[in-house]
């Protein structure tokens, strides 16, 4: 790693060299030549796509599938960060939930002002089909993912909540078996928190949530099918979890039940992890041309004969808007300060916020609320005059579609990129899984954006990943 220089960044690994596990692992990187560092990284990519490890991207008209680009320098978390990690991200979720049941139920929080009710019920994602649904465990958000950045002080923030259906836990369990072929010599001594339990504990957490506290439930996983780009994911968690995968047209529904088709006739179906969007669920409930749910299932979900997980609705909690006031929402329902403070927000659809946000769109990164994968996003000191002029206008037009934010130098971890070793901007995703209580996945994945001085890490913008260490 000789010549490696992460300037003004915090970073992964030479920022905080009094950890003695963390300087092992230096001393052993520094001991392989680069061409030795290269040789294992083409060895782990094509192993990556011989397994079929593989996402779409629907903007690329040339490359319908292809892999995540992998870096095989680990990013390593001391025990020191995860115990902060790990209870603020419970401490999110918990709050998440019980927001998530107060605006579907007796909305205490709107009344009381707290959050204004419009930027809640005039929410794309707000179902007012699920006003008074009662959820088993009051659970709605099962499985989460939380975007964490670390800011240039070596502070954790969090950038977004993921609600509905994160994505990529998979890499997380690929990351690391490919890294314990590959590099055994790299670990060999150092105390990694394992996460091959990740399935099992998936199963133990829709389980825990089946309707009528069943014993022993039949869980499915629900996909759109071969043509999502996370079909690889829905496949592997199926396996993992040791449960059938399904389509839409695999389910069926009688006397308000949901069944699986199988060979030897019907099985009922008790949980469904779905990583279908609510509006195509049931085209009885929502679209109704919707080729990929199940007629009559929401009505079946609505009556307590099958649980969904995450539920109908959640989509609320993945807003980017409703995302500013989270600090505020931890304090209302748990009386506790945030643990992980958010990044500070400018939201477009207020006076104040609109005004600061148009005044400094040269200075901020500005985010459509409703958009993933890092589409619409604008890197306010990186974009051009057309840009920022078309984004005024965007903004003008449509400004409770849009929240600001001051550009957080993004901490840098060590990066194989060609024939160098360079410092990458990275984020955090951590899985949560919550059924009676809450569990942490021990790392998380780190995302790479691997392209010089970008800031933009998700998979569809051309970022990579790194396997997570958590040290014990």
């Amino acid at each position: 790693m000789s010549g490696y220089d992460w300037g003004e960044f915090y970073c992964e690994m030479q920022s905080q060299q009094d950890q003695p596990h963390l300087t092992r692992i230096t001393q052993r990187l520094n001991g392989l030549d680069i061409s030795a560092l290269r040789r294992r990284s083409r060895d782990a990519e094509r192993e990556l796509f011989n397994l079929g490890i593989t996402f779409t991207v629907y903007t690329d008209r040339e490359a319908i599938d292809r892999i995540l680009p992998f870096d095989v320098i680990p990013r390593v978390l001391s025990k020191q960060d995860w115990a902060t990690i790990e209870t603020g991200v419970k401490q999110r979720v918990a709050a998440l939930n019980l927001f998530l049941h107060d605006i579907y139920h007796d909305g205490h929080i709107l009344k009381d002002g707290i959050i204004p009710e419009a930027l809640v019920t005039g929410n794309k994602h707000y179902r007012p089909e699920m006003k008074g649904v009662d959820v088993p465990k009051g659970t709605y958000v099962h499985i989460c993912g939380t975007d964490l950045v670390r800011d240039q002080k070596g502070t954790f923030c969090v950038l977004e909540d993921n609600g509905r259906c994160p994505s990529g836990v998979s890499y997380v369990l690929e990351n690391r078996h490919l890294m314990m072929r590959a590099f055994p010599d790299l670990a060999d001594g150092v105390p990694i928190a394992d996460v091959d339990a990740y399935g099992s504990r998936l199963a133990r957490a829709m389980s825990k949530v089946a309707p009528q506290n069943m014993s022993n439930p039949t869980i499915a996983l629900l996909s759109p099918g071969i043509y999502n780009s996370a079909y690889f994911e829905h496949v592997f968690l199926a396996r993992e979890m040791g449960v059938q995968l399904v389509e839409g047209r695999d389910l069926l529904v009688d006397d308000d039940r949901v069944f699986m088709r199988t060979t030897s006739g019907k099985q009922r179906v008790d949980v469904i992890y779905r990583r279908i969007d609510d509006a195509f669920l049931d085209p009885k409930a929502f679209r109704p041309d919707s080729q990929l749910g199940v007629p009559g299932m929401f009505e079946a979900y609505r009556k307590g004969n099958v649980n969904l997980a995450n539920a109908v609705g959640t989509g609320v909690a993945d807003d980017k808007a409703v995302y500013a006031y989270m600090p505020r929402i931890i304090r209302y329902y748990l009386d506790e300060d945030p643990i992980l403070p958010n990044v500070p927000t400018n939201i477009c659809g207020e006076e104040e916020g609109l005004k600061k946000t148009l005044d400094n769109l040269d200075e901020l990164v500005s985010k459509p609320v409703g958009e993933a994968g890092g589409y619409g996003v604008v890197v306010g000191p990186r974009a051009s005059k057309r840009e920022l002029a078309n984004l005024r206008s965007l903004i003008k037009a449509d400004p409770g579609n849009y929240i600001s934010q001051p550009m957080v130098g993004l901490s840098v971890s060590p990066t194989l990129i060609g024939r160098a070793i360079e410092p990458r901007h990275v984020d955090l995703r951590p899985f949560a899984l919550t059924g009676e209580d809450t569990w942490v996945l021990p790392g998380g994945l780190t995302r790479v954006a691997m392209k010089r001085g970008s800031l933009i890490v998700n998979s569809s913008q051309g970022g990579g990943s790194k396997d997570t260490w958590v040290l014990v």
